[in-house]
C-alpha cells in the first residue's frame, strides 16, 4: 500500500487533472478511518475542496481550519459536534503549528537536512502527538483524514512523523503553476515592506511567513527570487521584534548574493536593535562599501553612533546622507538630536527647523525642537512645540515627558506631574518618566511616593544612576540613614564620576521638613563625606 518514501514525490508527478481524478476516485470509495495527504499551496487547498464537496455530494464533507498553532488535534476532533456523521474531514492550516519550530530552525541555522531527518534536532510537538496517538485516531475515529499541506510542511511528515505518516492510503500533488509562482513572488517582493509588515497582527504576520515558506521551497523558483523572498521573511520577523531570527533570514539571503546591500543594511538595523552597535556598524559599511551613496546605510550608521555616545561621528555620517538627500527630514532631525548632546544648541534648532520645513508633520523634530528651545532657557516655546508634537502624534510618550519638564522649571508642579503621569501611562517603562515625576513630587515633601517613583525607574533600568543617588539622598531626608547610604553607595558604584554640582544644586531645593536636618548646607556636608571619602 505505502509507496517507498525516498521516491514518493517522482512517483506522483501528474498532471492536475489526472490527480485530481484520482483523489475524487479516493474519496467516493472511502469508508471509515483513512488518511490522505495533499500537497498544494493553501490557495488551491481552498479550491480543491470546494470542487470535491460538489462533486461527492453523497459524502459528509467537513473543513478543520487550524488558524492557531496547535499541539493536540485529537481534542479538536473529538470536540466537532457533529463527528459522528463526518465521512471526510479536511484538515488545513497544520503549517501554522510548524511555525515555531521553522524560526528555531532558522535562528539556529539549521541546514535542509538537520530539518527534516527524524532524530537530530527533536520533532515539532504537533508531529510527535500525532506519531504518538496514530492508534487512537485509528480507533476513535470513523473518518478519512485529508491534510493539505504545503510542500515543506508534507516533508515534515515524511522524515519527522513516519510512524502516523506510514498509515497514509495515498499522497496526491498539485503543483503550483510556475507562472503563478512567480507572479506571486513578484508580487510580495514589491509590496512587502517593514512598515507594512508592523502593521499587521501577530496571526497575519505568521500566514505571510508561511506563505513566502511555501515559494521558497518552490522548485521552479530561482535562487535569485528565494534571497528576496528569505528578505522580506526577515523584515516580517524585525517587524515583531524577532531580530535574533530575522538576521539568521538576512544571512540566508546573503548566502545567495553576497552584494545585497539592502539586506546588509536591514541586518545592521536588527543588529543595533539587540544592543550589537559595532557589528551594526560593520554591517552598514559593507552596505556602503556595495553603494557609497546610499543615504539610508549612513543615517542608521549615524544613529548607532549617538547611540554608542560617539556624536561628532554621527553628525558626519548624518551629513553624508544629507548630502546624497538633501530633503532627508529624518536626517537633519537626528543631526539636531546629535548637536543637543553636543551642546551647541542653536545650530540643533536649525537643524530641527529645516527638517521641519521639509516635512511640517514629523512629529519627532518639534520634540528635539523643543529640547533645544528649553536649553536656550525658553520654556513657554518649548512647551508649545512638545504640544505641537503632541498633536500630530497623541501618544508620543517623549514629547509629554519634555513637556513635564518645562512646566516644572516654569513652576508648574501639579501639571508638570500630570504630564509625566501621560508619559508613563503611554509608555509604563519609561525610566525618566518616572524618575523625573519622583523628582517633582519632593518638591510637596511627598517623599514616601518620590522614593517609590525612584524604584519604579530602578526597577525598569537598573543602572539608572541618578535614581539610585537621588533615592538615596531621599531616604537621607527621611532620616534612614543606613538605606540611603546604601543607595547612594549603588550609584557611585555605576557611576563614579556623578556631577556632585549638579546633584547639589538640586537637592538643596528640597524643602525642609519639620523634623530631621534644617541645615542643608551641613546635610551635602555629611553626604559628599558619605559619597566621596566613605567616611
Amino acid at each position: 500500500m505505502n509507496q517507498d518514501l525516498t521516491d514518493w514525490d517522482e512517483n506522483l508527478l501528474k498532471d492536475p487533472e489526472t490527480e485530481y481524478k484520482a483523489i475524487v476516485r479516493s474519496l467516493k470509495r472511502t469508508s471509515g478511518f483513512r488518511l490522505l495527504f495533499v500537497e498544494c499551496s493553501p490557495a488551491e487547498g481552498t479550491k480543491l475542496i470546494q470542487k470535491i464537496k460538489e462533486d461527492i455530494p453523497q459524502k459528509k464533507i467537513e473543513v478543520l481550519p487550524l488558524n492557531e498553532p496547535t499541539n493536540n488535534l485529537y481534542n479538536l476532533v473529538a470536540g466537532l459536534p457533529n463527528r459522528q456523521d463526518i465521512n471526510i474531514l479536511f484538515v488545513t492550516g497544520l503549517e501554522n503549528s510548524l511555525y515555531e519550530y521553522e524560526l528555531n530552525k532558522l535562528k539556529n541555522g539549521w541546514s535542509s537536512n538537520e530539518r527534516y531527518s527524524y532524530s537530530e534536532k527533536g520533532v515539532p510537538p504537533i508531529l510527535s502527538h500525532l506519531n504518538q496517538h496514530r492508534e487512537k485516531f485509528r480507533d476513535d475515529f470513523n473518518i478519512c483524514f485529508v491534510f493539505i499541506l504545503p510542500v515543506y510542511a508534507l516533508k515534515y511528515f515524511i522524515h519527522r512523523c513516519p510512524d502516523f505518516f506510514d498509515w497514509r492510503s495515498n499522497t496526491f500533488e498539485f503543483k503550483s503553476d510556475p507562472e503563478l509562482v512567480a507572479q506571486e513572488s513578484s508580487r510580495i517582493i514589491e509590496e512587502g515592506n517593514y512598515q507594512k509588515y508592523q502593521s499587521f497582527s501577530s496571526e497575519e504576520r505568521r500566514q505571510k511567513f508561511l506563505d513566502i515558506q511555501n515559494l521558497i521551497e518552490d522548485e521552479n523558483n530561482p535562487d535569485e527570487q528565494k534571497g528576496k523572498l528569505l528578505v522580506k521573511q526577515g523584515l516580517i520577523l524585525a517587524s515583531e521584534s524577532k531580530n535574533e531570527e530575522a538576521i539568521a533570514a538576512y544571512d540566508k539571503a546573503l548566502e545567495i548574493k553576497q552584494d545585497y546591500y539592502k539586506v546588509w543594511n536591514a541586518k545592521g538595523n536588527a543588529l543595533r536593535y539587540l544592543g550589537r552597535y559595532e557589528e551594526a556598524i560593520a554591517a552598514y559599511d559593507k552596505a556602503l562599501e556595495i553603494k557609497p551613496y546610499f543615504h539610508e546605510a549612513w543615517y542608521n550608521k549615524g544613529i548607532v553612533m549617538s547611540d554608542l555616545e560617539r556624536y561628532k561621528q554621527a553628525i558626519s555620517a548624518y551629513e553624508k546622507a544629507l548630502e546624497i538627500k538633501q530633503d532627508f527630514h529624518e536626517a537633519w532631525s537626528k543631526k539636531g538630536d546629535a548637536l543637543l548632546d553636543l551642546g551647541r544648541y542653536e545650530e540643533a534648532l536649525a537643524a530641527c527647523e529645516k527638517a521641519l520645513e521639509i516635512k511640517q508633520d514629523f512629529h519627532e523634530a518639534w520634540y528635539y525642537k523643543g529640547a533645544a528651545l528649553r536649553f536656550l532657557g525658553k520654556y513657554e516655546e518649548e512647551i508649545a512645540a512638545c504640544e505641537k508634537a503632541i498633536e500630530i502624534k497623541p501618544d508620543y510618550g517623549y514629547a509629554w515627558n519634555g513637556k513635564g519638564i518645562d512646566l516644572f522649571y516654569l513652576g508648574r508642579y501639579e501639571q508638570a506631574i500630570s504630564a509625566f503621569e501621560k508619559a508613563i501611562e503611554i509608555k509604563p517603562d519609561f525610566h525618566y518618566a518616572w524618575f523625573h515625576k519622583g523628582y517633582v513630587l519632593s518638591y510637596f515633601g511627598r517623599y514616601e511616593q518620590a522614593i517609590a517613583a525612584c524604584e519604579k525607574a530602578i526597577e525598569i533600568k537598573p543602572d539608572f544612576d541618578h535614581a539610585w543617588y537621588f533615592r538615596g539622598a531621599l531616604l537621607w531626608r527621611l532620616l534612614r540613614f543606613k538605606e540611603g547610604y546604601a543607595s547612594i553607595m549603588k550609584g557611585r558604584e555605576i557611576n563614579p564620576y556623578f556631577p556632585v554640582d549638579y546633584f547639589y544644586k538640586n537637592i538643596k531645593r528640597l524643602p525642609t521638613g519639620k523634623s530631621g536636618w534644617y541645615n542643608l548646607k551641613e546635610f551635602f556636608i555629611k553626604l559628599l563625606r558619605v559619597i566621596v571619602l566613605k567616611i
